[in-house]
């Protein structure tokens, strides 16, 4: 991964160049229309949010069970990256909605549960920096909370009424739009991997340092 992280930063980058290109070719949404377009952002990001924070908390047990300082240093970039994307999910959302609901934000069970689901993550970035000693293993426990929030997040539009789209939207979008939101899934995930790798390896790399401080004073 290490040799091919340059050229797949590339390709990252060139894909994000060229996603406002496709997603302007796209169709209009026929009763959305422009304002549609936003879903070609929310959703991918929404996507990778769930994912990360799967990633976490369940790393995060691996930490806690097998004491893997490895495991460690994933589920800390995974919260990270949690926060962000789950941060561009919260700032599009409702740029969308005010548009097609003609509100900023409803308490539905998607949006609410989201809205949790970021704010686990950021719980898991406080107390690890300002929890003290053994802020490592109780923000663990956060992460595998978050972790089990993420189902709840996906499903929570089909099992209760709400204004969000089902999960049935993004597997049968027609022709014109499937493309170009496949094409955005495929590149924040890539972008998401690279951005995973260069957190955990700088982490590592802290780790050691650290290491090596703790020698010199011996």
């Amino acid at each position: 991964m290490r040799k091919a992280f340059i050229p797949l930063l590339i390709v990252a980058a060139a894909m994000f160049a060229y996603a406002p290109i496709f997603i302007a070719n796209a169709p209009y949404e026929s009763t959305m229309l422009l304002i549609q377009k936003v879903m070609y952002f929310h959703a991918p990001s929404g996507m990778v949010m769930l994912i990360s924070g799967l990633i976490a908390g369940l790393a995060s047990a691996v930490f806690l069970f097998r004491k893997s300082r490895a495991a460690d240093y994933v589920a800390l970039a995974a919260a990270e990256l949690t926060g962000v994307y789950g941060a561009i999910v919260l700032l599009s959302g409702p740029l969308w909605a005010r548009k097609a609901w003609g509100v900023w934000w409803v308490w539905d069970a998607r949006l609410t549960m989201a809205f949790v689901g970021w704010l686990i993550a950021l719980a898991y970035l406080v107390v690890r920096k300002y929890g003290g000693p053994g802020s490592d293993k109780l923000s663990a426990g956060l992460a595998l909370f978050g972790a089990a929030n993420v189902p709840f997040i996906y499903l929570s539009v089909n099992i209760w009424r709400t204004i969000h789209p089902q999960t049935t939207v993004a597997p049968t979008l027609p022709a014109g739009m499937r493309e170009p939101f496949w094409f955005c899934v495929a590149a924040f995930f890539l972008l998401y991997s690279l951005l995973m790798t260069a957190r955990v390896r700088l982490e590592h790399q802290r780790a050691a340092l650290d290491d090596l401080y703790l020698a010199a004073e011996d």
